[in-house]
């Protein structure tokens, strides 16, 4: 067993969550502020994810950017706003890692196959350099098949739900027992 540098802090577990579908309602390149819309239990499942000391990262294919139907900006002003309807509620998301990259796009820039973009773990990879996660305790809810590929890609476990329709609070209680 390697231990870890003196003074260094200790491995966390983490629950990776994709975005839309999962915690919010995918109406389709979801993108505006006020298209936020939570699915059933998505704010229950992250709070008690935040109480049961679970790191909360959410890992995101967003394409609309390589599309040109968004930019950047955009995504990051969507997580400003859910982080701050999160914090009414008591909860947290501890990272927002996405992916802007699509071969098919349209925008020069994010018109690549990149290595973030889910099933790849590049998301996945970065966070846990970035956090200092445990993947052994660590898992990933995502509502589609691109998703587990990438958490079971980066050592990690994956669960799959209904998108839009997921109860997610039910399913953290099921892994974590929280």
């Amino acid at each position: 067993m390697i231990e870890a540098p003196a003074g260094a802090a200790p491995l966390r577990p983490a629950a990776f969550l994709d975005r839309d579908g999962v915690i919010n309602v995918d109406h389709g390149f979801t993108h505006r502020p006020e298209d936020l819309a939570f699915t059933q239990t998505a704010v229950d499942g992250i709070r008690a994810l935040n109480r049961a000391g679970y790191l909360v990262i959410v890992v995101t294919n967003q394409s609309g950017v390589a599309r040109g139907l968004y930019s950047c900006a955009d995504v990051e002003r969507f997580h400003d706003h859910l982080q701050q309807m999160l914090a009414r509620e008591d909860a947290h998301i501890d990272g927002f890692y996405y992916c802007p990259y699509h071969p098919a796009g349209s925008v020069a820039a994010f018109a690549i196959d990149h290595e973030d973009r889910k099933p790849r773990p590049g998301m996945l990879l970065r966070a846990i350099r970035d956090w200092r996660i445990d993947r052994a305790r660590s898992f990933l809810i995502g509502d589609r098949q691109s998703d587990l590929d990438a958490a079971a890609a980066a050592g990690v476990a994956g669960f799959l739900v209904a998108r839009n329709n997921c109860n997610l609070a039910a399913q953290v209680t099921g892994i974590v027992g929280a």
